[in-house]
């Protein structure tokens, strides 16, 4: 199943409307004198499509309150371009999920404060979606990104991951990959990987403390940064290019790629990839019986360098809830079945089991969860976690359509060898010059 657009539009999954009026005996919701449709715009994303609206047949049949339904959005534009006609012709969905399009949307959702799942969630994982005071979403799950690896492929290698500690040394785990006659990575070239995933690597790495990486955000939109002295971002290219040198796919610069990628590394061919661990729903079933791992990306050739031995840890996105067109019924069973998905015992194991027992596979981010995560990449993930060796998701902070922006253009050009590494550096900081500095509370 194809991934595309990932942040911001990944939501606008292909999806059938359901609307299952079997009345049970009541899940999470109140007595009610009369059904209500509650409308969400898409199924999270697509490659856990068809278990998220397995979820939404259980929560349906489980109450006699609501009934959820699943509308289609297109999933060639984005967020922004899908829902803002809905909201002109008068008909936005209850439920609504995105990432870097919250401050857009801001004042047109539900404060979720004082509610049940918002005090089930650590600040640190509401802060993203708090804009002014108003919390104006909740967290979907965590998610990490960084170098993936076929266990099966590395271990036939004689590599041991743990001792990746520098760009030096992935050099010569790609080499080792090669010599035992696979591919050392399939490297995509993929737009929303490049322009959100992988310039994060450079925005997580560019200052030991989080003021100081927020403050490199401050000097390109001042336009007061040139990308092409900071040494960070000379380290971040070299690791560009040192994928690039050792990418053993045919570069792809459509939608179709993320297919491709998943194939190419399930089957055993390739060594690595960089991606997340989205992924291991897709990667598990092409690949049953095959574990994969996940790692940080070095950028620099010194051990002690920050970020070298971390992976970026952040919320892929958050659930809205309409607050300008919906009705207090509607707004009440959007709470009501995403609570009953993230509390009730039947709903945990549609978010925390593997995709390949019917779950979406999700790491828990909500105190009080008994499903726990059963996948080698999401215990992978946790050790960082509980390590504490997690790097931001600066891209949360990226202004909507400048992951496009970059990702489709300058980052494109520079995996093609159009454009140099100068151009590159100054194409970045064009598309942030002037930006609403949202990550120090502005409003758009």
């Amino acid at each position: 199943m194809s991934k595309k657009m990932k942040l911001g539009a990944w939501l606008l999954a292909s999806s059938v409307a359901l609307s299952v009026t079997v009345a049970l005996p009541s899940a999470t919701a109140a007595t009610c004198t009369k059904k209500t449709t509650v409308t969400m715009l898409g199924t999270i994303k697509p490659e856990i499509q068809d278990q998220f609206l397995a979820a939404v047949a259980t929560y349906n049949k489980s109450q006699n309150c609501y009934t959820l339904k699943s509308i289609p959005g297109d999933r060639n534009i984005t967020f922004l371009q899908n829902v803002t006609p809905m909201y002109a012709a008068n008909n936005a969905p209850t439920i609504m999920y995105t990432l870097q399009e919250i401050p857009d949307m801001a004042d047109k959702v539900m404060n979720w404060k004082g509610t049940k799942l918002v005090k089930l969630v650590s600040p640190g994982l509401l802060a993203a979606a708090n804009v002014g005071g108003k919390q104006v979403g909740v967290p979907s799950t965590a998610e990490a990104f960084g170098l993936l690896y076929n266990k099966k492929v590395i271990k036939a290698a004689g590599i041991d991951v743990t001792k990746i500690k520098t760009r030096t040394d992935l050099e010569a785990a790609f080499k080792k990959v090669q010599s035992n006659g696979k591919k050392a990575i399939h490297f995509s070239a993929i737009w929303w990987s490049l322009g959100a995933h992988f310039t994060n690597i450079f925005h997580a790495n560019a200052g030991k403390t989080r003021e100081a990486r927020l403050a490199v955000l401050d000097a390109l939109s001042d336009g007061k940064k040139d990308l092409s002295k900071d040494p960070v971002f000379k380290n971040w290219l070299a690791t560009y290019d040192l994928l690039k040198k050792y990418n053993g796919s045919t570069v792809n610069l459509t939608d179709t790629e993320y297919d491709a990628s998943i194939a190419n590394l399930a089957s055993g061919d390739y060594g690595f990839m960089f991606q997340g661990n989205w992924t291991e729903p897709n990667l598990m079933t092409a690949a049953k019986g095959t574990d994969f791992g996940i790692m940080p990306l070095p950028i620099s050739t010194n051990a002690k360098t920050y970020g070298n031995d971390s992976i970026p840890v952040g919320v892929p996105g958050y659930f809205m809830i309409d607050a300008k067109q919906s009705t207090k019924a509607e707004r009440n069973g959007a709470v009501d079945f995403l609570t009953w998905l993230y509390t009730s015992s039947t709903g945990q194991r549609f978010v925390a089991d593997p995709v390949t027992e019917g779950g979406m596979g999700f790491i828990p981010v909500y105190k009080g969860f008994k499903v726990q995560p059963a996948t080698s990449m999401s215990r992978d993930i946790a050790k960082y976690v509980d390590g504490g060796k997690t790097l931001d998701w600066i891209n949360t902070y990226y202004p909507a359509g400048l992951q496009e922006t970059v990702g489709k253009v300058s980052m494109q050009q520079y995996f093609t060898d159009k454009i140099s590494s100068a151009d590159l550096a100054k194409a970045i900081q064009d598309a942030w010059k002037d930006s609403v500095k949202t990550w120090r509370g502005a409003a758009k």
